[in-house]
């Protein structure tokens, strides 16, 4: 019994000694699982969120002023992203400097449907809103046949010299020279590089 009793005793002091020692390598006791995953955690939410939603508003302000005050000047370098692409420079010069007939079309358009509702109720005429209406539609379809013009034209010029990318789907090229052709020369923006027509982009 004595003898049992022994071995039972060496065996506890050599099982003690082991976690003695890895206690002593590592110099602290192991954390629990509770406390180390407490630990890392972080606020989804960021502390002061109306503060840094004030300051980002404010910076996006600020940009969006810089980007339109380059785009009224010409600065090109402060233009949005988009308005720096090279074919989208190539398409502003192309269309300032031909004379699209549809930039006139909403002063047209204004003064015709005056005088048309001029000669229809106040003085009826229907001979001559007929006149107005038709002279309308000419202009309408004057306005039509130059712009196919002009994109058929613009468009082997930008695949010569940007490839087909540069008049892709997503670029929107097409909607973009056309929605410039119609604005008044003075008042588009980004604002033309020349004064005058006629300096064709190489």
């Amino acid at each position: 019994m004595a003898l049992f009793k022994k071995k039972d005793q060496d065996s506890a002091q050599e099982t003690e000694q082991p976690e003695q020692n890895s206690t002593v390598g590592k110099g602290r006791p192991t954390p629990k699982r509770k406390d180390a995953q407490a630990k890392n955690l972080r606020p989804l939410v960021p502390e002061n969120t109306r503060e840094q939603r004030k300051l980002a508003k404010q910076r996006l302000r600020e940009r969006e002023n810089r980007e339109y005050e380059a785009m009224r000047t010409g600065d090109i370098n402060n233009m949005p992203k988009a308005e720096r692409l090279p074919w989208r420079v190539y398409t502003r010069d192309y269309i300032d400097a031909r004379f699209n007939i549809g930039e006139f079309f909403i002063p047209v358009a204004l003064i015709m449907l005056c005088a048309s509702v001029v000669f229809t109720v106040i003085f009826p005429s229907p001979l001559v809103s007929i006149i107005i209406m038709t002279l309308l539609y000419l202009y309408l379809f004057a306005i039509v046949v130059d712009e196919v013009i002009m994109w058929r034209k613009l468009k082997r010029l930008l695949i010569a010299k940007f490839g087909e990318q540069s008049v892709a789907k997503g670029m929107r090229t097409g909607s973009y020279a056309w929605s410039r052709s119609i604005q008044f020369r003075r008042w588009r923006l980004p604002k033309p590089r020349y004064k005058k027509r006629g300096n064709y982009p190489k």
